[in-house]
């Protein structure tokens, strides 16, 4: 790996890192602070939720959760933090690579004496940095937050911690997709389009299988794999599905650096 590479890439995705956290950290804190609200009007809240249609429930993962709970509360918060990040590492995962072939410039880096593995063991190492950066402030964030606005009412953070772990293996699924559906497309024009339609697209398959029931498409989507609502009501994971998971990670690690060793790169010549 090259070290030179690596700090080049961590500190051009520092700023993103740095206002993904901060920004994910801010919903985490304005959605806790509304928790003691919502369970002190234990029996309104009830009766409020009980007037909304079923299917709009279940498009929010909010059919099986007890919003008057620290983890029942908090796991509909950890909902919309997942969107985020999703789309954070897809997005880092469709420019990796496709950065280069945008502007043109992959002519001077792979004339550099480093070897084109090399190359992408060093830009995956600087967008998981980044990434383990942001998971970091995510558990100061919701261990912070939740400690600082539960009023004393009881929660296992050892749930809260696992449900945390899983972020790891979830956002290496859209890490590493990213990179291997980039080089698999002739050029990526923009990566925002992409990364939005993958996160948004796999949210939508995790919606779609509350709503109609349909188990199958638990089997496609990480946003079931690693579904906080189960981990509060079973206390782990269903490991079917997360095996899922990390079958699709190796698979596109591997994939992505025999594409990229053979990929025709464009230059600017």
């Amino acid at each position: 790996m090259s070290t030179t590479i690596f700090a080049y890439e961590f500190r051009t995705r520092l700023r993103s890192v740095v206002t993904w956290a901060l920004a994910l950290a801010v919903l985490i804190a304005v959605y806790t602070a509304l928790f003691p609200s919502f369970a002190e009007e234990a029996e309104l809240m009830k009766q409020l939720l009980a007037n909304f249609p079923p299917e709009l429930l279940a498009a929010f993962g909010m059919t099986d959760l007890d919003l008057t709970t620290v983890m029942g509360f908090f796991s509909l918060v950890f909902l919309f933090v997942q969107v985020g990040l999703a789309v954070q590492a897809a997005h880092y995962g469709f420019d990796l690579v496709s950065v280069e072939e945008r502007e043109m410039t992959a002519d001077f880096l792979l004339t550099k004496p480093v070897t084109r593995t090399q190359i992408l063991t060093a830009k995956l190492a600087a967008a998981l940095a980044g990434l383990a950066l942001t998971q970091a402030v995510m558990w100061g964030a919701s261990f912070g937050f939740v400690n600082l606005f539960r009023e004393g009412r009881p929660y296992e953070p050892e749930v809260m911690a696992l449900i945390l772990a899983g972020l790891i293996p979830f956002q290496l699924f859209f890490l590493m997709v990213g990179v291997v559906v980039s080089l698999l497309v002739r050029r990526v024009r923009s990566v925002t389009f992409y990364a939005l339609a993958l996160a948004l697209g796999m949210y939508l398959l995790s919606a779609f299988s509350d709503i109609t029931g349909d188990v199958k498409l638990e089997n496609l989507t990480p946003f079931k794999h690693f579904d906080a609502t189960y981990v509060v009501q079973h206390g782990g994971y269903d490991l079917s599905l997360v095996a899922i998971s990390v079958v699709v990670i190796i698979l596109a690690t591997i994939g992505s650096y025999r594409l990229y060793r053979r990929r025709d790169i464009p230059t600017a010549a």
